[in-house]
């Protein structure tokens, strides 16, 4: 159910800019045309500057991830070589 939720959820957002743009495309007068991009491409830069920030310093969850992915490359260099030590145990 909450799966439900959420996929309705981002929907609902991913279609939102995409609705946005196809306003913009049937204007027939070019200036209000060009306008209305350059209005949505301004929105999109500021939709965007605040997620730039997050990215500069790992979260929590970032170092979890990358930590199991060193994980697994050791698991898989450790299989190779009991693979190289025992052939058919």
């Amino acid at each position: 159910m909450k799966l439900l939720v959420s996929a309705s959820l981002g929907l609902i957002v991913v279609a939102t800019p995409a609705a946005a743009i196809e306003t913009c495309r049937f204007i027939q007068d070019k200036a209000e045309r060009d306008a209305c991009y350059q209005r949505q491409e301004q929105e999109l830069t500021v939709r965007r500057k605040p997620d730039a920030a997050p990215m500069a310093a790992p979260s929590a969850e970032a170092k979890t991830l990358q930590s199991l992915q060193q994980m697994r490359r050791d698991d898989e260099q450790v299989y190779r070589s009991i693979r190289g030590i025992c052939n058919g145990c």
